[in-house]
């Protein structure tokens, strides 16, 4: 694993008005040295963290020596975001949880961007999940410092079937014994279909603990996440996902998009259930009647919001044109 590196934010204002006096954003930097390649930032998903390449890197089928986000020809760049817990002992929580957005981690990872590491043009901006709304706001903040942006299993706006699940989510995590462990088995039915589901399972059992397979695959995966973990971090990220909304404050998507110089490429699931395909066909639409370059690809899985970890050799083929 590369080392974990972090810069310190001082004097930050939320959204909705917290002043936080002090905080540090980690983050690693994976391939070749910094100013001597083109550089891709990469946002992580929900539960995902800066290490995106490696043994153990959650999305090393896309990122590393030879993939198709090479580490041979790029400068890798991944933020954690702020309380993820991911980097250091030094554990920061973040307690004022709803006094934060999406649009505050985008205005944190692009001052790490300009003011600490000193960039002035980033070759690609990609975001999977949470990551690409996240990607979205940063571009809607900088709309020159990007020459690419790549949307994966995203939008740029939480919609009401999403804010609803986050609601959910959040009384499970303020009424439930197990917290973490809960709200996670609800939200792999987010992720999932009873496709995929039905096709992973076909209704067998485990006899000895007397349950359905599915029912210790989700409480395999609640204990999983319990232990790694931490509720104060659950809790902001789904405050993030409920606040994504790049029309926030200047008055619709179109003028929000407008200044917007990057490429875009956005990739959807056909069977996404919780970033659902036709809000981002509608999107593309959009872009286009504005004549703005935009790409739009969809993989075509059983398995839903989750198939972009899964679906490697599709995403690799969409994702081939431009890196």
């Amino acid at each position: 694993m590369t080392d974990i590196l972090h810069y310190q934010l001082t004097d930050f204002i939320t959204t909705y008005g917290v002043r936080i006096t002090s905080l540090k954003v980690f983050y690693q930097v994976f391939g070749q040295p910094l100013g001597s390649a083109p550089v891709v930032v990469v946002n992580h998903a929900f539960t995902g963290n800066s290490q995106v390449t490696g043994e153990n890197g959650w999305w090393k089928e896309a990122i590393g020596d030879g993939k198709v986000i090479d580490t041979l020809r790029y400068t890798v760049v991944a933020f954690n975001i702020p309380g993820n817990g991911f980097g250091s002992t030094e554990y920061q929580m973040i307690t004022n949880y709803q006094h934060w957005a999406a649009a505050d981690v985008a205005r944190i990872f692009n001052e790490g961007l300009t003011a600490h590491l000193g960039l002035t043009e980033v070759f690609a901006l990609v975001g999977c999940s949470l990551g690409g709304g996240i990607a979205w706001e940063m571009a809607a903040l900088a709309p020159t410092l990007f020459k690419e942006l790549v949307i994966v299993a995203a939008d740029w706006k939480a919609t009401d079937w999403i804010i609803g699940n986050c609601l959910l989510q959040e009384q499970i995590l303020k009424n439930s014994t197990r917290p973490l462990h809960d709200a996670r088995l609800h939200a792999m039915l987010c992720y999932r279909t009873p496709q995929s589901l039905k096709m992973k399972f076909e209704r067998t059992t485990n006899t000895p603990l007397q349950l359905y397979n599915v029912e210790t695959w989700l409480l395999h995966h609640g204990e999983k996440l319990h232990k790694r973990f931490s509720l104060s971090a659950y809790k902001l990220m789904n405050q993030l996902v409920k606040t994504i909304d790049i029309s926030k404050e200047r008055g619709s998507f179109t003028e929000a998009v407008a200044p917007i110089t990057a490429h875009i490429t956005i990739v959807s699931t056909d069977s996404d259930l919780y970033f659902v395909p036709q809000e981002n066909r509608d999107t593309v639409t959009e872009l286009r009647e504005m004549g703005k370059p935009v790409d739009y690809y969809e993989i075509h899985s059983i398995h839903g919001h989750d198939a972009f970890l899964i679906e490697h050799k599709q995403l690799e083929q969409f994702l081939r044109k431009i890196f």
